[in-house]
């Protein structure tokens, strides 16, 4: 699971029963969900040989924590608005990703580039 949120962006996956990965390319990504949840105890483990270079190690409750935390402080009608507005976050490419999306499955009633099929 990707998320970009206003507190960084992650990557979420389970590696084994229980054990989940919520992985980010920033330290201070991990550090912001550490320091907000709060997530007491959790250490940051880095890499320089895997494809997010730092995770933290969690269990499901964790993720379920994480989750409900990054839903009760949504707080605003424009994520790109306030994205821009986030200095740790300004200088992510989260307009790129928007528009990549937008080009290829449509945006402001505009057709996508790739047909739907069913």
């Amino acid at each position: 699971m990707w998320l970009m949120t206003k507190y960084g962006f992650y990557s979420i996956v389970q590696k084994l029963p229980n054990e989940y990965h919520v992985r980010s390319r920033e330290r201070h990504d991990l550090q912001n969900l550490i320091d907000e949840v709060p997530l007491t105890g959790c250490l940051i483990y880095e890499s320089k040989s895997t494809d997010y270079p730092t995770r933290i190690i969690v269990d499901r409750d964790m993720v379920m924590k994480i989750l409900q935390f990054l839903g009760n402080t949504l707080d605003y009608d424009n994520f790109k608005q306030r994205i821009a507005e986030t200095p740790d976050q300004a200088h992510k490419p989260y307009h790129s990703v928007w528009k990549v999306i937008a080009e290829s499955l449509g945006a402001y009633g505009k057709p996508g580039r790739f047909k739907k099929h069913r």
